[in-house]
C-alpha cells in the first residue's frame, strides 16, 4: 500500500516537472486576466466619486455651492455622463467639484436639475386640495332638475 503511493506521488511529481503547451497557455491566460484586472481598477472612475478621486484626475477642477439633497442631483447627473464628487459644508450645503472641461454638461444638468425642482412644488397638491376645487366645481353647476308628479288615479 505504501509502494503504491509513493509511485503515485513520483509519477504526479514528473508530470508537474513537464511542462506542456497547454498549462503554459492556462497559466499565461491567468495572469493577462489578473493584468486586465489591475488596468479596469487603474482607469479613473465615472460619476459620482470621492473628492480626493476627483481630483487625481488630470485636468482644472471647479467648484460651485449647492443646496439640497445630493441624490436628487445624482439621478439627473447620471444622464450627462459627468464626474463630480459632493463635499459636505454644513447640513443641508455642499460643495460640488467637478471637472473644468464638463462645465457645459454640468449647467445642463443643473438646468434640468432645476427646472425639475420648480415642477415639482407645483405639480404637488393635496388630496384635500383636490377635492375642495371639485366639490366647487360641482357646486356651481345650476341644478337642473324637474320634478314632475303623474297623477295618481283612483281605481276604485
Amino acid at each position: 500500500m505504501q509502494e503504491e503511493v509513493n509511485q503515485k506521488t513520483v509519477a504526479l511529481s514528473i508530470k508537474t516537472a513537464k511542462l506542456t503547451g497547454k498549462v503554459l497557455a492556462a497559466a499565461l491566460g491567468k495572469v493577462v486576466r489578473a493584468l486586465q484586472k489591475q488596468h479596469r481598477k487603474a482607469l479613473t472612475p465615472q460619476g459620482r466619486q470621492s473628492v480626493k478621486k476627483l481630483m487625481n484626475h488630470y485636468g482644472g477642477k471647479n467648484a460651485m455651492q449647492y443646496v439640497g439633497a445630493p441624490k436628487d442631483f445624482d439621478r439627473i447627473a447620471k444622464e450627462f455622463h459627468v464626474d463630480y464628487a459632493f463635499h459636505k459644508v454644513s447640513p443641508g450645503h455642499y460643495l460640488l467639484f467637478f471637472k473644468a472641461n464638463q462645465a457645459d454638461a454640468i449647467t445642463a444638468a443643473f438646468q434640468k436639475y432645476s427646472t425639475k425642482v420648480l415642477n415639482k412644488d407645483q405639480d404637488k397638491t393635496s388630496i384635500l386640495g383636490q377635492l375642495r376645487k371639485l366639490t366647487e366645481q360641482i357646486r356651481t353647476k345650476p341644478k337642473e332638475k324637474q320634478r314632475t308628479r303623474e297623477a295618481v288615479k283612483d281605481g276604485r
